[in-house]
């Protein structure tokens, strides 16, 4: 199953899951760190709305084990932060694979730092997916959109990513995608990204395209979507919102946030330091915002702001 296919399976929100208290989630990702080397205008990371630090290792393998046995299958080692920051990311990813016996762990990166002998560590340490973020047309945009220099340095990671990935499965038979995914842009813009895509499209295994996500309306006075519509060419009505329901998000100080894009801790709906993950992934406040979605009515939940939720509602009344 290629990484399109995955994604659209868990945007997809299907009749049984569509509950205030729905089952295990199939997929949770899971924040390594917080904090991440790009200060991107288009992420509200960039604005420094809470602590940004690491998760403690222990915390990190409680939670991956009692995730594990509650029934989740994919764990994604990455939330809103950069996780090849992260010191102790292979161990992790070895821990998650090969201690917990998760089928799938997959990883997204912006792929400064992935450069080919960590990449070769983190797919030798069981890693089944490797995407990265591609969102620059040129050098000079990169530069100005991340404030960091770092456009052909992404181009060769990915480029080495693909030998060393083809070379790792030779040796062992394990294979990892490698995936890129780039915002997609309208006129001019949208050309010249179509151009740069052009110098990874022979290393990765797919790519696909992403609206400019609202971020939980954190980006504003640009044309963005509100929620997380999912992908290019399968994209979810967003009321109600799919990553209510189908996929958990722990932020790195163990909390259980309802939100693709909690920068502000405003969607923490269970603290894993102190409560068991289908105790939070079910809690009061869960079951109250999920009972909000399914009404479709959020003027009175922590998503009332996203600005497509507004236009959403016009559509509605008309």
């Amino acid at each position: 199953m290629g990484i399109t296919e995955r994604i659209d399976a868990i945007t997809a929100l299907p009749v049984d899951r569509a509950v205030v208290a729905p089952s295990c989630p199939r997929s949770v990702k899971i924040e390594l760190t917080a904090r991440c080397d790009f200060k991107c205008w288009f992420c509200a990371t960039s604005r420094n709305l809470r602590k940004r630090a690491d998760m403690d290792f222990n915390l990190f393998k409680r939670i991956a084990r009692e995730m594990r046995d509650a029934g989740v299958e994919e764990l994604g080692v990455f939330y809103l932060g950069e996780s090849f920051l992260y010191p102790d990311l292979v161990r992790a990813i070895h821990f998650a694979k090969h201690e917990c016996g998760y089928p799938y762990v997959f990883l997204t990166t912006n792929g400064r730092l992935a450069i080919k002998e960590r990449v070769r560590r983190v797919i030798e340490a069981g890693l089944d997916s490797l995407k990265f973020s591609f969102n620059w047309a040129d050098a000079q945009q990169c530069a100005d959109v991340t404030k960091v220099d770092a456009f052909l340095t992404v181009i060769n990671n990915i480029r080495d990513a693909r030998t060393v990935r083809d070379e790792v499965e030779a040796a062992t038979g394990h294979r990892c995608g490698i995936y890129a995914s780039s915002i997609r842009y309208d006129g001019e813009q949208q050309k010249r990204m179509e151009e740069a895509i052009k110098l990874i499209a022979p290393f990765v295994d797919e790519h696909y395209w992403l609206p400019l996500y609202n971020q939980a309306a954190l980006i504003e006075g640009i044309k963005v979507t509100g929620g997380n519509q999912g992908r290019i060419g399968a994209l979810r009505h967003p009321i109600p919102c799919w990553a209510a329901f189908t996929e958990g998000h722990v932020t790195f100080d163990g909390k259980l946030s309802a939100c693709c894009f909690d920068h502000t801790g405003q969607f923490t709906m269970g603290d894993l330091t102190s409560q068991g993950f289908m105790e939070a992934w079910n809690s009061p406040a869960f079951q109250q915002l999920r009972a909000q979605h399914l009404a479709k009515d959020l003027s009175q939940s922590p998503c009332a702001n996203c600005v497509q939720f507004d236009e959403i509602e016009k559509e509605a009344s008309a």
